[in-house]
């Protein structure tokens, strides 16, 4: 297989590729509903394929909207059981005693609360000093 002698540039390579487009699918309107669809291909909405239906997709759709309803029912169910379930928990927590955590504190608050006490210390010193 040929090597190449030398590196292909950005330039060169980016209009090789340029020539390289894609093209736009084509498409038709479905003689039985209307749907936009692609060419040669069996309609997504009704199954209908040129003169006749070439799947079930009627009858599948009622199909599963009867699943979805039954599916729509039983997480209705579920939500309201944990609606009652989140209420009791939020009942317990009110009646228990929360414990207050201490702020927390940044170094900036720390330097000056030593700073503080290091001025007290030296004051008090000055005091005991004088008194003396």
């Amino acid at each position: 297989m040929a090597t190449p002698k030398k590196r292909t540039g950005k330039a060169s390579q980016a209009t090789r590729r340029a020539n390289w487009k894609g093209s736009i699918p084509a498409t038709t309107v479905c003689p039985n509903c209307k749907a936009v669809i692609l060419t040669h291909t069996v309609c997504p909405e009704c199954g209908y394929y040129k003169n006749g239906f070439a799947s079930n997709k009627k009858t599948e759709i009622k199909e599963e909207a009867k699943t979805e309803v039954k599916a729509e029912t039983k997480v209705e169910e579920k939500v309201e059981t944990k609606s009652v379930e989140e209420n009791e928990v939020k009942a317990e927590t009110e009646t228990k005693t929360t414990k207050t955590r201490k702020p927390r504190t940044t170094k900036s608050t720390t330097a000056a609360t030593k700073t503080k006490k290091t001025t007290k210390a030296k004051e008090d010193k000055k005091e005991e000093e004088k008194a003396e």
